[in-house]
């Protein structure tokens, strides 16, 4: 799959990926934002297992590397609820410390929202971003995110508590 965005284009993970990801996602800067899923350090081997599993199709989501120039710059992806919730999709986005600044990670999220919104019919996207993450917030309102609700003290990273911020998009039905 290929979506493009303005600054980036998002594709399907392969194998050609898993050098490069191995290097940017190893970075403290990016692992403090993101789910402890994502491990640090960050592996080969982690790469590796990442890559496989988005190469399987996983059920109700879809996992995209973000490149600039053909170059793996970070990663994005949709996960879609079940039942009562299939119309609503969970974004996440990161993009490696090289590129922060760049409007990458504000195009890669108007790409996934353009795709969940026009090629899915999803009605509502939303975020979910630590508090001390300032600039991820800013995409989302760049992107027409807004703020619904600050859950206190609801992440534990790294040692410290923080209040994450919900934020969501909904598309007119």
């Amino acid at each position: 799959m290929i979506i493009e965005g303005e600054r980036c284009t998002l594709c399907s993970w392969a194998e050609r990926h898993i050098e490069a990801l191995s290097a940017i996602a190893n970075n403290r800067n990016v692992w403090i934002n993101v789910r402890d899923m994502f491990p640090h350090p960050y592996t080969k081997a982690d790469a590796q297992w990442w890559v496989n599993h988005c190469m399987k199709n996983p059920v109700n989501t879809l996992p995209l590397a973000i490149e600039v120039d053909g170059e793996l710059v970070g990663a994005t992806g949709l996960e879609w609820g079940i039942g009562e919730r299939k119309h609503s999709a969970e974004i996440g986005y990161w993009v490696g410390e090289p590129y922060w600044g760049q409007g990458i990670a504000s195009d890669a999220v108007a790409a996934m929202c353009r795709y969940g919104f026009e090629e899915r019919g999803t009605v509502r996207i939303f975020a979910e971003v630590f508090a001390p993450n300032v600039a991820s917030a800013r995409v989302l309102e760049k992107n027409g995110f807004k703020l619904e609700g600050t859950l206190t003290k609801a992440i534990l990273k790294d040692g410290q508590y923080m209040d994450a911020y919900h934020y969501g998009k909904v598309r007119e039905v």
